[in-house]
């Protein structure tokens, strides 16, 4: 009885990549430094002996004989997929770039008190980016200064804004800044901290509105809106309520036909979603708020019949390429960052801030009192390696919440209040206190007068209120009371930066940090697309180390 012998398949017609001298590879190092070529279309083939799937660069597709059996595949592979190439501006939502006048899907977020200085919104908006200004917290003559600055630097660019930030204690500071940046024509504004609408956001985000040729409404003022709720976020995709609306039109802040416009379009067209970050934060995992806010996106933009989408972009916790890429893979239309910046050559913040940044660790963070929301009892992360700020002005919240006066506070609480936080008599400061509210919002003293528990409160209020200050203006004898706002993105970036091209804050440019977030996402982003193909992609592929780029 003889042996039977298994006949070779008969060769078969079909798509056939031919290599044009670099080989297909099917392993190792060498699919990760192809896998690294995001910028050139990948063709994904079969192995001519037992491979799987492998990967080729450039070549030549023809019809014809595929190779089955032993060999290299000179002759060619069959072609099983090819993956078109792959750039960073292409991470997001195309109508972002169109939208903004970008060329990436990337934006500097506006870290308050003027650290997101205007040359980091000028060294974004050269880049092709979309930087804010960090308006929070400023005077309107200081946010005005800015704003002349921004549009002398900037002209004819529309990809660069300034922060609104909601102020629900000085309602009169929001209201004038508003005006400012409706006045002085800024392109886009970024609405943060907003825990409902407000008639100065509203403004902002009707004031203009007028229709194309096309019958489309057109915006004058871009307006995105920061959050981390849900209920928030469904103010600001729903139209503007026909009472705000109406009670603008009747102050003369918007024109009747403003307001019928404003009836039909959502209050931003943007929508940033605030995960774990620095500042006020709900710490929320960007997986788990994201997806939600999207779904909410999409029932209102049906609801509302939209004829044009609303973005939703991500914020929160992005301090690695793969961290930005994950946000995009989630269905970001952009990304945002913060904590990171802080410690970029364009800053606000002093060098010694920058240096204490540069060395916190994912975990050395913690929340603490805010200082515009005092009173409501919201807190905000900061860094809490080499700064006692947290456990102090936790400390003054609780003297805050136990007592209806300073004079109510037992008197070693009071001495040690005044040894460690003020540094001063509370009566020093408060005359201070009362001198710059004065100037600032008089309402404010009317109400301390009347209520000694208020009276408390501003005077606590300088405290979280200068620690800030004391961060940026690198003063040394307060270095214990640095309030810098800080979330474990940071820790992140500099565990990634470590012992590279990013390592030290000098050369941490914030150009250079966002085309390396960015550059590494797409890396990652080819790595990932060609595992879900079938190749055996090795986990170096999914490693980007940061390098100058142009």
């Amino acid at each position: 009885m003889g042996t039977d012998v298994l006949a070779p398949s008969p060769a078969r017609t079909t798509t056939v990549w031919v290599p044009d001298g670099r080989p297909a590879v099917f392993r190792g190092d060498q699919i990760t430094a192809y896998a690294a070529r995001i910028r050139e279309p990948l063709h994904l083939v079969a192995s001519t002996t037992g491979h799987g799937i492998g990967v080729g660069i450039g070549g030549t597709i023809t019809a014809g004989i595929a190779a089955e059996g032993p060999g290299d595949g000179a002759e060619g592979h069959r072609l099983v997929g090819m993956l078109p190439a792959l750039y960073p501006e292409w991470l997001g939502d195309r109508s972002f770039n169109e939208a903004h006048g970008a060329r990436f899907p990337y934006v500097a977020g506006e870290m308050a008190g003027g650290i997101a200085t205007t040359a980091m919104v000028i060294a974004m908006a050269r880049a092709d980016m979309l930087g804010f200004f960090g308006a929070g917290g400023l005077s309107v003559e200081r946010v005005e200064q800015a704003v002349a600055e921004l549009k002398a630097a900037l002209p004819g660019r529309t990809n660069w804004g300034v922060n609104l930030i909601h102020s629900p204690a000085e309602p009169a500071t929001e209201e004038a800044v508003a005006a400012l940046l409706l006045a002085a024509e800024v392109p886009a504004v970024s609405a943060s901290a907003f825990m409902e609408l407000t008639p100065a956001v509203v403004r902002l985000a009707a004031h203009g509105l007028t229709r194309d040729p096309g019958g489309r409404v057109r915006r004058r003022t871009r307006l995105f809106a920061k959050v981390s709720r849900p209920e928030v976020a469904e103010q600001f995709m729903r139209p503007a309520p026909a009472h705000l609306l109406r009670a603008l039109v009747e102050r003369g802040h918007l024109t009747e036909a403003e307001a019928e416009l404003a009836a039909s379009v959502p209050v931003a067209e943007d929508i940033t979603v605030e995960a774990d970050s620095g500042g006020h934060t709900d710490n929320r995992a960007l997986t788990v708020v994201l997806p939600i806010m999207l779904a909410l996106r999409a029932r209102l933009a049906k609801e509302h019949r939209y004829d044009r989408p609303i973005r939703v972009g991500a914020a929160g916790g992005l301090g690695t390429p793969g961290a930005v890429a994950a946000a995009f893979a989630l269905g970001a239309a952009y990304v945002v960052t913060g904590s990171i910046n802080q410690a970029s050559v364009e800053s606000g913040m002093s060098e010694d801030g920058k240096a204490m940044l540069s060395g916190a660790g994912m975990a050395d963070v913690v929340m603490a009192p805010a200082a515009d929301m005092f009173e409501l009892g919201v807190k905000l992360q900061v860094l809490r390696r080499g700064t006692m700020f947290a456990f102090r002005a936790a400390q003054l919240h609780q003297v805050y919440t136990s007592y209806g006066s300073w004079d109510e506070v037992p008197e070693q609480t009071r001495a040690k209040i005044e040894r460690t936080q003020l540094r001063a008599s509370y009566a020093d400061v408060w005359a201070g206190t009362r001198a710059f509210w004065l100037d600032r919002e008089p309402e404010q003293i009317a109400k301390a007068e009347r209520d000694p528990r208020h009276q408390m409160a501003l005077v606590f209020r300088w405290y979280l209120g200068m620690s800030s200050r004391w961060a940026v203006q690198n003063d040394g004898t307060r270095r214990t009371d640095y309030q810098i706002w800080c979330g474990p993105a940071m820790g992140a970036f500099n565990d990634w930066a470590a012992g590279g091209f990013l390592a030290e804050p000098a050369d941490r440019s914030v150009v250079q940090i966002a085309r390396n977030l960015l550059e590494g996402a797409a890396v990652i982003t080819r790595a990932q697309q060609l595992r879900t193909h079938g190749v055996a992609v090795p986990h170096a592929a999914f490693a980007y180390e940061p390098r100058p780029l142009d």
